[in-house]
């Protein structure tokens, strides 16, 4: 019997490359485990049946994927090129160099640190070089240590003590910072003393003075900017002006809008690289890298920043990291930069049509990649509003939004990002379609019930012309704009999920 591969040779007489590495790819995956080669493309399909509007996710090119997907998963890598604890990684350290070198050059940054897992990965990495470089001061030397590897538990106590003022001060997680800004439930709280700042409540924006007079209050070790769910620009400039006046370290934390900052969208004052001391930031977001992440640093802090393996996590992801090469490279073409300034344009016609349309946006629209919606004014939660959408091809989250009344799980928002989209060709006149369809299926959503007759923040009721509407739309909309059109779905579903 001809594989899937023959096959396909055969019955197309093809000479797309993609094509045909992509079906020698999953056959491989089929020979072994069928279902899996089956989930695959189902996800395939499933991804190109739907709108991709969450802020956070992106689609990497196929050969960031093709880089992913090869023997270097198999070498253990601990340490940093040419300091491992193992042998034979000669191939290793070029790769791991290469991506390094790239990211320097395309951040302009002074030192790249490749390996973290993911961006809390890498904001912890970030944390523990703070406070190493921070204590391998003179009180080591009054100690007798050479570095913070060789300080015991009981001096490790010590230090903390003495220094007293492992304090964190990052954006409260409620106006649109991230659960390793210090929020309560996570480690990062339970290594600082955390504090927050907040946004302000009848802009909705950041108020610098505001952040300047509680940073010299609380005089913290980190002052942490950043954000997952903030949809304006940021001042690191006055960021860095803050930290200076107080003592603190300037660290970023820019996982959302890296490729903003890549595509020369964000430059001078609204550029982290060039103002603070560490930035860390996820690859696949705006950046459309693998799933993975980076820390960029001031070259003081770059021996603290190497260690983070074994100080933080276990051995390097070698294929990820070579992914990572392939899409820094890519990050720094001309393409790239027209994107990045796509994205950014998508974002502000988006906002704008929603507005039209009778909706609320936090700060009332957006200079990045996201704006946050508050569908209270159609009755809803945000969680039946991102399950009413879902049902009709539009993959969107929930999100708080400032000192939200319902609170972190139901809440008040919409999180709406354009990165996705905009890899996939969507323009400005696309956007009022898809501002169209949100409202569309928004309108057409009521309330449920609980048993007792209650209104219920969960359960909604979704009218099927909206629905049937919204799906159409959806349908027509993403039928001009294939996901991997280099890829046959027909083909791959007749031959891995039969």
């Amino acid at each position: 019997m001809a594989t899937p591969l023959e096959r396909y040779v055969s019955e197309t007489n093809s000479v797309n490359a993609a094509m045909i590495s992509y079906v020698a790819n999953l056959e491989q995956v089929q020979a072994v485990c069928p279902d899996v080669a089956a989930r695959i493309v189902r996800e395939l399909e499933t991804q190109r049946a739907h709108l991709k509007l969450i802020a956070s996710e992106n689609y990497c090119s196929l050969a960031v994927q093709a880089a992913m997907g090869n023997l270097l998963t198999d070498k253990y890598a601990e340490g940093y090129p040419e300091h491992r604890y193992y042998g034979g990684c000669e191939n290793i350290d070029a790769i791991e160099a290469e991506a390094a070198r790239e990211a320097m050059q395309l951040f302009g940054a002074e030192h790249a640190y490749v390996q973290p897992h993911s961006g809390a990965d890498a904001n912890l990495v970030a944390f523990w070089a703070i406070l190493s470089h921070r204590i391998e001061l003179p009180e080591l030397t009054a100690l007798g240590i050479k570095s913070a590897a060789d300080l015991t538990d009981a001096q490790w106590q010590h230090l903390r003590t003495k220094l007293g003022n492992q304090k964190l001060l990052g954006l409260d997680y409620y106006s649109g910072g991230h659960l390793t800004h210090g929020y309560r439930l996570n480690v990062s709280a339970k290594m600082f003393e955390s504090h927050s700042y907040t946004v302000d409540r009848e802009t909705g924006l950041l108020d610098y003075d505001a952040i300047e007079k509680q940073a010299m209050a609380i005089r913290p070790l980190i002052l942490l900017a950043g954000y997952s769910a903030y949809p304006r620009k940021i001042n690191f400039r006055r960021f860095r002006e803050i930290a200076d006046m107080c003592g603190a370290v300037l660290m970023v934390d820019m996982a959302h809008f890296a490729g903003l900052v890549a595509g020369k969208v964000f430059t001078d004052e609204y550029d982290p690289v060039k103002w603070a001391d560490i930035v860390t930031t996820t690859t696949h977001k705006t950046l459309r890298g693998p799933r993975g992440a980076l820390i960029l640093c001031k070259s003081e802090f770059a021996d603290a920043v190497n260690k983070g393996c074994p100080m933080v996590l276990g051995g390097p992801l070698n294929h990820i990291i070579a992914a990572k090469a392939v899409a820094f490279k890519e990050a720094g073409s001309e393409a790239y930069r027209r994107y990045a300034a796509a994205v950014q344009k998508n974002a502000a016609a988006l906002a704008a049509a929603c507005i039209k349309r009778g909706m609320t946006l936090q700060t009332g629209g957006t200079d990045n990649h996201l704006l946050l919606i508050d569908v209270t004014t159609y009755g809803l939660t945000g969680k039946q509003a991102e399950a009413a959408l879902f049902q009709c091809g539009v993959t969107l989250n929930a999100n708080a939004l400032p000192f939200d009344k319902n609170g972190p799980w139901w809440t008040s928002g919409i999180r709406v990002g354009t990165p996705g989209v905009t890899t996939l060709g969507m323009d400005e006149n696309d956007m009022e379609e898809i501002a169209a369809i949100i409202d569309i299926v928004l309108r057409g959503t009521t309330p449920g019930t609980t048993k007792d007759g209650a209104p219920a923040k969960g359960k909604f009721i979704l009218d099927e012309q909206a629905a049937r509407e919204g799906r159409e739309r959806v349908k027509r909309l993403l039928a001009n704009h294939v996901l991997y059109p280099e890829l046959d779905m027909a083909f791959l579903k007749q031959a891995f999920m039969q």
